[in-house]
């Protein structure tokens, strides 16, 4: 006979202690979920920023050549009307000299239309090259001047610290003159 006054075990309370274990181990679990899932639930976008999930862009008054600048999500949305010789570099390029190789047909619906995320991909700068006057770079697109990254006319890394190619978005072109990102 075992003494359990003295710290003995009975095999008989066994099964009652490996049930007591697993039922507050599921307790402890579905109480941390409890807790942790609000936490994690709080990091989703609100709903002001869902809102604005898409953004409708009149492309008309754009002229070959120039570039716009639209906000979508809070983050600046590049939209450039490219002209042929920008389509052809940017097509010309060897992929086998690209950081983060993606052709440019990979990055546009429609050639003459580039719509990019305007933000570095280094440390999350905006780059310059939208306005006329801007540096665009020694590959023509877009310069961040703050670590020195250098994109072609196609958004793409070609030199400096950026990791990858600037993000294209999604978008979809509703007719000829109206963009949908988003």
């Amino acid at each position: 006979m075992v003494d359990t006054a003295h710290g003995g075990k009975d095999e008989a309370d066994q099964p009652k202690r490996d049930f007591l274990f697993l039922a507050a181990g599921a307790m402890g679990a579905i109480g941390t979920a409890a807790v942790v899932w609000p936490m994690i639930d709080s990091l989703n976008p609100s709903a002001d920023v869902l809102a604005l999930a898409s953004t409708e862009v009149d492309l008309s008054p754009v002229e070959v050549g120039q570039a716009i600048t639209v906000t979508w999500r809070g983050k600046p949305v590049f939209v450039r009307h490219r002209t042929e010789a920008e389509i052809d570099e940017a097509g010309a390029v060897d992929l086998a000299e690209l950081r983060d190789p993606q052709p440019d047909s990979e990055r546009t619906q429609k050639p003459e239309w580039l719509v990019m995320v305007g933000i570095c991909t280094h440390l999350g700068c905006i780059p310059l090259g939208q306005k006329p006057g801007d540096p665009k770079g020694e590959y023509g697109g877009w310069f961040c001047p703050c670590h020195g990254s250098h994109y072609d006319t196609s958004g793409r890394i070609r030199k400096g610290p950026a990791p990858e190619n600037m993000l294209v978005p999604t978008h979809d072109f509703i007719d000829d003159t109206t963009l949908v990102v988003g």
